[in-house]
């Protein structure tokens, strides 16, 4: 778990789903957002790339197995990304934290 300190992420704007028949393995963007027991957020890594990024990856989600949330790494737009449940998405986020990683947020505009 060593790799996990010093490493940043950055939360994917869109809202993703399990496509069908293939829960845990391939995502797909949700175009339209309803409350919906398929609804995930992603997790891309900002600071490592190639096979580093993907052992971070899976660092990282073995980390928020532990706590007993469901996760899993997959290809997304040739980079690995961390999809969980939304409603984990506070709890998860929390305990990368704890972990090390820097989670990075959008910068709000400047108001003079």
């Amino acid at each position: 778990m060593k790799n996990l300190q010093l490493s940043v992420v950055h939360r994917l704007p869109q809202h993703y789903r399990w496509l069908n028949g293939f829960c845990g393995s391939k995502v797909e963007p949700v175009v339209s957002l309803n409350e919906s027991d398929n609804d995930l957020i992603g997790l891309t890594l900002i600071s490592h790339e190639g096979d580093a990024a993907w052992e971070v990856m899976r660092d990282m989600a073995h980390s928020l197995v532990d706590i007993q949330i469901t996760c899993s790494v997959l290809e997304c737009e040739g980079q690995p990304c961390l999809f969980l449940h939304r409603d984990d998405e506070c709890t998860g986020l929390c305990r990368l934290k704890n972990m090390g990683v820097v989670i990075a947020e959008p910068a709000a505009p400047y108001l003079a």
